[in-house]
């Protein structure tokens, strides 16, 4: 087993001053920072950063201990810690009810990604164009969590997150939302479809694609049109950006 596939068993790890303070930011998140962990010999370089951790940890009630550079690599998937190492709590993640839902939202629905890194990557541009919240498979990659954040630049720990309930569709439909599915069989392009709000957009990973129960439980399934002739997906990450910003330009 390579190292990130044993760090992502450590999902409670967050890399990083920008993680750490998504974490201490967060408005829809229980998670909490049990210590955190600085590199000894970065410690007068981190300058602002560390004196604006010391206050929070003060605030908040969390250790910061100090180590070597060879510790905190231990604890972590990469190099891009900074210095700073985070260990925190769970997060619990609710089930979406219809009561979750404002009357011109706009969420998304993520099935089917392959690795934590575009699971990140997608939340980062879903966060970005203004999504109201993400519901989240069964099987998510939220149990790497501190990888998720750090490769959606801290949005996963920022945004609200829910689990699927039954029949997610159907609670969409009752709140007056569209459902839009992304996949290119018998489908019309996404600058040619309605994307006005309330909305919930469904985006499946590149090889496994969305349930077929999902596609005929759709409004509309839509297709991101290429410049040339080109016969492979998108990863599911920048389908995400592509079909967002659309969104968002469409509600302006």
């Amino acid at each position: 087993m390579i190292k990130e596939d044993i760090r992502y068993e450590s999902g409670c790890v967050f890399e990083g001053i920008t993680s750490i303070s998504a974490v201490i930011n967060s408005q829809h998140s229980d998670r909490t920072i049990i210590r955190v962990t600085v590199d000894a010999q970065r410690a007068e370089k981190l300058g602002k950063k560390l004196t604006w951790l010391r206050h929070r940890a003060d605030e908040l009630g969390f250790p910061l201990v100090y180590a070597d550079a060879a510790t905190l690599d231990a604890m972590t998937v990469g190099s891009s810690h900074g210095g700073l190492v985070a260990e925190c709590t769970d997060r619990t993640i609710p089930k979406l009810c219809a009561d979750d839902l404002p009357d011109n939202g706009f969420f998304a629905y993520i099935e089917g990604i392959e690795d934590p890194y575009n699971f990140g990557y997608a939340l980062r541009s879903l966060y970005a164009a203004g999504v109201d919240g993400v519901i989240l498979p069964e099987r998510s990659w939220m149990s790497a969590a501190g990888v998720v954040c750090r490769s959606s630049a801290g949005a996963s720990e920022l945004m609200k997150l829910y689990t699927a309930p039954d029949g997610m569709c159907d609670t969409f439909h009752e709140k007056g939302y569209r459902v839009l599915c992304a996949d290119t069989h018998n489908a019309v392009s996404v600058y040619d479809t309605d994307c006005k709000k309330p909305l919930l957009l469904v985006i499946g990973g590149e090889k496994r694609g969305i349930t077929k129960q999902m596609l005929d439980s759709a409004d509309a399934i839509v297709k991101i049109d290429y410049g040339r002739e080109f016969k492979a997906a998108l990863s599911a990450a920048s389908a995400s950006a592509v079909l967002a910003f659309e969104i968002m330009r469409q509600n302006r």
